[in-house]
């Protein structure tokens, strides 16, 4: 059975979208940069170390596959994390203003023996915001919790002029990545509901 190894119910929402049983584990898995570490090496790493710390739990269930993933915002080689404070998150808002950043979002599925990896990269364009709509944001409370201090399915939606890649990839989980290397494992999609997977520890 298919497990996620995930605490972001955005996560969550988005692979039951592929209609495909899923339990849930959660990881704690430290989301920390190495000095001198590419971006897309970094958000490889950790969808790979989230992974494996979810088979790792899972040792004991035969057959067990595990998804780990990673998004991260990018500009200027910074990698922007989720902010630590409401002036940390309007500090990466007005970075981002008027600008365009790479998202990266990295899905990685394991079992026992077995690891493949694919790797999602879109490029988001902000339109100019001005202090009082980044203010505005920032006190909605949206942007904490979230890489680059901002969710593309919520109220920053308004401030993209333009996206080139996955929006699913920017929410958190790229669905067309997702689903080649659940075929690669066996793990077949269909169409089902929310409702149609398991949302519960597995």
């Amino acid at each position: 059975m298919l497990h996620l190894a995930s605490q972001s119910p955005r996560r969550r929402e988005l692979l039951a979208r592929l209609g495909v049983p899923f339990g849930v584990i959660e990881v704690d898995v430290p989301e920390q940069r190495a000095t001198g570490e590419p971006p897309e090496d970094y958000v490889r790493r950790v969808a790979r170390e989230k992974a494996g710390a979810g088979l790792l739990a899972m040792v004991a269930v035969p057959g067990a596959v595990v998804l780990g993933a990673d998004t991260e915002v990018v500009l200027d080689d910074r990698v922007f994390g989720k902010p630590r404070e409401a002036t940390d998150a309007a500090q990466m808002l007005r970075s981002l203003s008027g600008r365009t950043h790479e998202v990266l979002s990295a899905v990685s599925l394991v079992s026992a023996g077995r690891e493949a990896q694919a790797l999602c990269r879109s490029r988001v364009t902000f339109a100019e915001l001005d202090d009082a709509e980044i203010a505005a944001y920032v006190a909605s409370g949206e942007p904490m919790g979230r890489a680059g201090a901002y969710a593309i399915q919520g109220g920053a939606e308004r401030f993209v002029a333009r996206l080139e890649g996955s929006y699913s990839g920017v929410m958190g989980l790229p669905l067309h990545e997702t689903t080649g290397l659940l075929r690669q494992f066996g793990i077949g999609t269909g169409f089902a509901s929310v409702d149609g997977a398991r949302q519960g520890t597995g």
